[in-house]
């Protein structure tokens, strides 16, 4: 998400694991793993019937949203990008957003085959990042961003106590949320094929295994 590859990325380019992983880009990850259990608190509170506690969720909820943007920027803008980084940043993201999601549930404001729907995504793109690690990483996409975007809005949304048109928007927002996860999960597992079909560790495969074949005429 905010860490796409690029110059300095600890994936390939070693120099970049000389920076600290006490750098402000990390902290703010931190801070957003650190948000995310008071806003569950803060959510969950008197079973979503508090107001304040409602408007609390959504303004813990912005912020934590907002260290998701500035995280990535920083880390770029300042060559701060680091192997913890690159490991934190997806996991607080899929913690806030999953938290989201399963509290809205929980709560019967969100459907729950939304959440699995989203979830499901979430995870997979998760695995498949693994399962291309050695090849390459895969940057966010324009698509990618968009997505995140639209289900940081429409989340907010439901958590805010709203009534009469905006309520019902905000049906209208996670509909097109998932529509474009679905789109984008799919994008990723196309180009997570392409990526390990094409890398440079992928043709010295092909290269050996012809070698071998060769050798053994």
């Amino acid at each position: 998400m905010s860490t796409a590859a690029g110059p300095g990325d600890p994936l390939t380019d070693p120099t970049s694991a000389r920076v600290s992983n006490l750098n402000i880009a990390n902290q703010l990850t931190i801070l957003r793993l650190v948000l995310v259990p008071v806003f569950a608190f803060c959510l969950l509170y008197d079973d979503g019937h508090s107001t304040a506690w409602r408007i609390g969720a959504w303004a813990v909820f912005a912020v934590a949203s907002y260290t998701d943007r500035i995280d990535g920027q920083l880390a770029r803008s300042r060559g701060l990008v680091t192997s913890f980084g690159k490991l934190a940043d997806p996991i607080a993201d899929k913690a806030l957003i999953g938290t989201a999601l399963i509290g809205l549930s929980v709560l019967a404001l969100l459907p729950w085959w939304v959440t699995v729907v989203v979830l499901v995504r979430e995870v997979g793109v998760t695995l498949l990042r693994f399962w291309v690690i050695r090849h390459g990483v895969i940057p966010a996409s324009r698509g990618g961003k968009v997505k995140t975007l639209l289900q940081a809005l429409a989340i907010g949304l439901y958590v805010l106590p709203l009534s009469g048109v905006f309520a019902s928007s905000r049906a209208w927002v996670m509909a097109l949320a998932v529509v474009v996860t679905v789109v984008t999960g799919l994008d990723y597992v196309v180009r997570a094929v392409t990526l390990r079909r094409t890398s440079d560790r992928a043709a010295m495969k092909r290269a050996r295994k012809a070698a071998r074949a060769a050798g053994g005429q």
